[in-house]
């Protein structure tokens, strides 16, 4: 069924639904056929018959019939609704907008395809499938644009949460380092009341040691910030991008409503409506031409 476009999966459902729909068509000529076997045992015990008998059997067997087959017509448009509830349902979860062209349901070509494949591929696959579960319909692929702005938000959120638990983690280390030169500073104040200058000097490079770090620090406490900003500045131009994209695709779709509209003008029932309502028109003037004509003498 590669014609039609399908993958393993949506032919494996393709398959299910015919199935399904075959077993259906299958118990309702049954059931005709024994609305014809009841009707012969019932009534067809005596050797002539009139003609009022037979257009009464008859009558009464067209009844029946007319009655399966719209029970079965019935039916079938009403499983075919929830097939596409189904669908559009499925659809919907991943902002989808699912459009339907009512006329390729009379091309005959596809559907001359249709039958071929229930005759030869159809019969194959339901050997190679009978022990197979019923499943439910497996989620659509997220390819929509929705879905890819979601994905970019996601990750771009994901990145900025990391940035912002590395500046967290960063401005901790620099206050803890601030704490400790401070204390230094504290250490220095009281040994320079009782010690000398040796110590002095030791303390010193302490002190300078500390504020190595803490420039080392602070350089990487602005380098994150850097990222950070750099990192905001492209999730908004990604954005933006996604936003466009979103209205083109928005555009592409109003113009294949449009085309859509032009093209079920062009389809002959549409072109047969019009050409009735014309007619009428015609005939509800020459009506009032009529009337016109009359009302002086009344």
């Amino acid at each position: 069924m590669a014609e039609f476009g399908f993958n393993e999966h949506h032919q494996n459902e393709v398959i299910n639904y015919m199935r399904f729909a075959r077993s259906k068509r299958i118990l309702r000529l049954k059931t005709i056929d024994s609305c014809f076997e009841e009707l012969k045992e019932s009534r067809l015990v005596e050797d002539t018959f009139t003609v009022d008998e037979v257009r009464e059997m008859l009558d009464g067997l067209q009844t029946v019939v007319r009655d399966e087959v719209e029970m079965e017509l019935i039916n079938t448009a009403h499983t075919n609704v929830l097939l596409l509830r189904q669908l559009f349902s499925q659809a919907e979860k991943f902002y989808l907008r699912l459009q339907s062209d009512i006329s390729e349901l009379e091309n005959r070509e596809l559907l001359e395809q249709v039958a071929e494949f229930e005759k030869t591929d159809f019969k194959s696959a339901d050997k190679i499938n009978q022990e197979t579960n019923k499943s439910k319909l497996a989620p659509l692929n997220e390819s929509g644009v929705a879905e890819l702005l979601n994905r970019e938000i996601s990750r771009l959120q994901e990145e900025n949460d990391k940035l912002k638990a590395r500046l967290r983690s960063l401005e901790s280390q620099a206050m803890s380092a601030l704490d400790e030169k401070t204390r230094a500073e504290r250490a220095l104040k009281d040994l320079q009341k009782g010690q000398g200058e040796d110590t002095l000097s030791v303390k010193a490079q302490d002190i300078s040691s500390l504020e190595n770090t803490v420039a080392a620090l602070k350089e990487d406490y602005e380098r994150c910030l850097s990222a950070s900003a750099a990192s905001q500045k492209d999730l908004q131009e990604n954005l933006v991008s996604s936003k466009h994209q979103f209205l083109r695709v928005q555009e592409q779709l109003a113009l294949a409503e449009k085309e859509l509209e032009k093209k079920f003008q062009q389809t002959a029932a549409y072109r047969n409506m019009k050409e009735i309502l014309t007619k009428k028109n015609e005939q509800i003037k020459e009506l009032r031409k009529q009337l016109q004509r009359y009302e002086p003498n009344e």
